[in-house]
């Protein structure tokens, strides 16, 4: 048989533990490569991380204050709102106010138009009752000095006789008719 297979029959070797010599030479290279990674690739790691740390922070702060901002701004869009409310109350409190006042002023002036109206009506009433009264008493004179010249058959043309005549005629008239409205008021 073969010596080498002899050989490798005689020590059972674990695949799990290496021999020394290769043991040793694969730390030596450990450390030789984490020294390397350690003086070079570390502090480049710990920078960019370091950086980033430094943005995040920095944009936390950012948001912070824009936050802060925010709160701010919207504090004083809600105190503006509320003073703009208050204004408006007062405005709109002020309108009715000044609308009633305008209200009881044209009522006042529509009340002392009517009145004059109704005095000018007065007015207008009697100076036509007085003018109407005025050509009754001419036209009801001349119609009874008609009457009376046809009745005693001469004629009455004296015109300040005919004036006493119609005059006396219309006062009586009148009298009469003032007397029957007071005994009919009292009658009542």
């Amino acid at each position: 048989m073969n010596p080498l297979v002899n050989m490798a029959e005689e020590v059972p070797q674990n695949p799990l533990i290496p021999e020394l010599p290769e043991l040793v030479i694969g730390l030596i290279a450990f450390f030789i490569v984490f020294g390397i990674l350690a003086k070079k690739l570390l502090p480049n790691i710990n920078k960019v991380l370091e950086e980033r740390r430094s943005l995040i922070e920095g944009r936390i702060d950012d948001a912070e204050a824009t936050q802060a901002e925010a709160q701010q701004v919207l504090a004083d869009y809600r105190t503006q709102l509320a003073d703009a409310r208050h204004e408006a109350a007062r405005l709109r409190q002020e309108a009715q106010e000044q609308g009633a006042t305008l209200i009881a002023e044209m009522r006042a002036e529509g009340q002392r138009q009517r009145e004059e109206i109704i005095a000018a009506g007065h007015a207008q009433i009697e100076a036509d009752r007085k003018q109407a009264a005025q050509a009754l008493r001419q036209d009801v004179g001349k119609l009874a000095v008609d009457l009376a010249g046809k009745l005693v058959g001469e004629s009455l043309e004296d015109h300040a006789r005919q004036s006493r005549t119609i005059d006396r005629f219309l006062d009586d008239v009148e009298a009469k008719a003032a007397s029957d409205a007071t005994k009919a008021e009292a009658g009542r």
